[in-house]
């Protein structure tokens, strides 16, 4: 092949990766369909005539799913991306549309355990998007993880918010629409992902990423603009139809504006790449770096045939046996469940817990949660990936600071002071986007790349434990101590006594989880001494 045949090439594959990372994104964006529940509950509730500890147990069927995301895990290394994308739009159409079809009356009401094993497939479906998009791209952007984990995971935070305002601007938050809408936009989405979205080899000098790091600031630029879009909905007094209208028509444009990312890299990727021909540079000189440079790690790794006969350490690539034997990746694990099983257990009772505090539309809360959930994601992402470079702070410190901020939050909404709520929605979803985007290349720091994708779904077990520790049995049996039971079944409860109780437990909890965070980030202080130093160096080779 040719210089000229070569750079082109180079240039269509390097256009071809961000392409299919702005698909990713959009598959994050209608991928948090699993969070939307607070949303269609009231009506479920309703039609079922269901008590609030069967309502919250519909939603830990709902999170269950996510316990077969294993499945998933076991798969990324062994099917091509646009399989396990296939086989989660096609179970989100099922789990979806069945609810859909129960709560628009299209057909009778199912029985209570058929509408569990909906639910479950329709919170499984998220997790092999999910997993498809994640993998894919952290191995195709190896370098710059935490922004990738951030702008990724923000767009799965702002989903429920695109879903809501859709729902609210197109359906006047019509539930059955809602649910339709939930069951057919994310196959749309997957198909035009299947395409697009690959493996490609990733960056391979260090100019490569410094230049990936300015794209990603583009990337987390739009998103930025598509979250106070989101917000700037809730603040529009009595929108008329046709307004809604051209409101969805924006911000569907807004999620397509990335896509000047990867047309400029192609045509600047194919004007650098004649300049180097044309000087006589060798394309095929340039060798790919690890994430710690051979020098650097050198002090740390044994030699090849002593490394066959102990187990790994921190930072090296780790089996699944090997990790789930370390202690590091349990403390992780637990500290993971006192952050996302609390945050969902907000989440699944949002409706229910604005009810009892006196609001008829509880909408606003779940965009809050939603919207400020991306911007802790987003924003987490990348300050962690610069204190790296800077300050060499371990990833678990900012999920400690999450946990404690999170532990006032849930004092807030106990004390039930005048717009705690409020205050209580923004903090919950700030802490629980952060501990998302963090747990993420974290665990890939910690454990390697090689079987991440079934050690990342390992993890996200906790959705389904925590809600259903802190969703199904704290929250719901709580609830129903304090409810009045109605004619009919079902029952109610008003006012702030409702949650208190539940709240001071997950508060504890947190505080719990920050004391592990302070412990992981004391052990794993070395590994991302050593991260910075790798950093450090290509950074400098840029430069020279």
């Amino acid at each position: 092949m040719g210089l000229g045949s070569q750079a082109s090439s180079v240039s269509v594959s390097r256009a071809t990766k961000w392409l299919g990372f702005v698909t990713a994104v959009w598959v994050q964006s209608i991928s948090g369909n699993n969070y939307t529940f607070s949303n269609y509950s009231d009506a479920l509730k309703t039609l079922m005539n269901l008590t609030q500890l069967q309502l919250n147990n519909l939603s830990v069927a709902k999170d269950i799913g996510k316990a077969f995301g294993l499945l998933a895990g076991l798969a990324s290394d062994r099917l091509p991306t646009w399989v396990i994308l296939l086989i989660g739009s096609l179970e989100g159409l099922i789990g979806y549309g069945t609810q859909w079809l129960v709560v628009s009356q299209k057909i009778k009401p199912l029985s209570y355990w058929q509408m569990c094993i909906f639910l479950c497939m329709g919170g499984n479906s998220s997790t092999w998007m999910n997993t498809a998009i994640l993998v894919t791209c952290i191995r195709n952007f190896r370098k710059n993880r935490g922004p990738v984990a951030g702008i990724l995971k923000g767009y799965v935070g702002l989903s429920t918010a695109i879903f809501t305002v859709l729902c609210s601007a197109l359906f006047n938050d019509d539930p059955a629409r809602f649910l339709l809408m939930l069951s057919v936009a994310p196959l749309a989405v997957c198909v035009t992902a299947m395409i697009f979205l690959r493996e490609i080899p990733p960056s391979d000098s260090a100019a490569e990423d410094q230049e990936e790091s300015s794209y990603f600031w583009l990337f987390n630029g739009v998103a930025l603009v598509v979250a106070l879009y989101l917000l700037s909905y809730h603040f529009i007094p009595n929108p008329t139809r046709l307004f809604s209208r051209i409101f969805a028509s924006a911000l569907l444009v807004l999620l397509a504006s990335p896509l000047a990312i990867p047309a400029y890299s192609l045509v600047s990727g194919w004007l650098l790449d004649r300049i180097r021909v044309g000087s006589g540079s060798d394309l095929e000189s340039r060798a790919a770096e690890p994430l710690l440079k051979p020098e650097i790690a050198e002090a740390a790794v044994e030699p090849a045939t002593a490394a066959e006969k102990r187990s790994p350490v921190i930072g090296e690539e780790h089996t699944i046996k090997e990790a789930l034997q370390c202690l590091d990746f349990w403390i992780m694990f637990v500290s993971f469940l006192c952050g996302v099983g609390t945050g969902l257990a907000v989440m699944n009772n949002m409706g229910q817990i604005g009810l009892a505090l006196g609001y008829a539309d509880v909408s606003m809360f779940v965009s809050l949660t939603s919207i400020w959930g991306f911007f802790g994601r987003i924003i987490s992402g990348m300050v962690s990936e610069y204190f790296i470079r800077r300050a060499a702070t371990p990833r678990p410190l900012w999920n400690a600071a999450s946990q404690i901020l999170m532990a006032v939050g849930y004092v807030l909404m106990a004390i039930a002071m005048p717009g705690s709520l409020y205050i209580g929605s923004i903090v919950v979803g700030i802490c629980y986007g952060i501990r998302l985007a963090i747990t993420v290349p974290t665990a890939s720091e910690l454990f390697g790349l090689k079987y991440y994708g079934l050690i990342y779904n390992i993890l996200i077990l906790n959705l389904p434990l925590g809600s259903f520790l802190f969703s199904g049995l704290l929250a719901g049996i709580l609830y129903d101590l304090e409810a009045t039971p109605m004619a009919g079944g079902g029952n109610t409860c008003v006012g702030a006594h409702c949650y208190r109780l539940v709240f001071v437990v997950m508060a504890f909890a947190c505080i719990v989880g920050f004391g592990l965070d302070i412990l992981l980030s004391i052990r794993t202080r070395n590994l991302y001494n050593k991260i910075q130093a790798s950093k450090r160096s290509k950074k400098s080779a840029v430069l020279q």
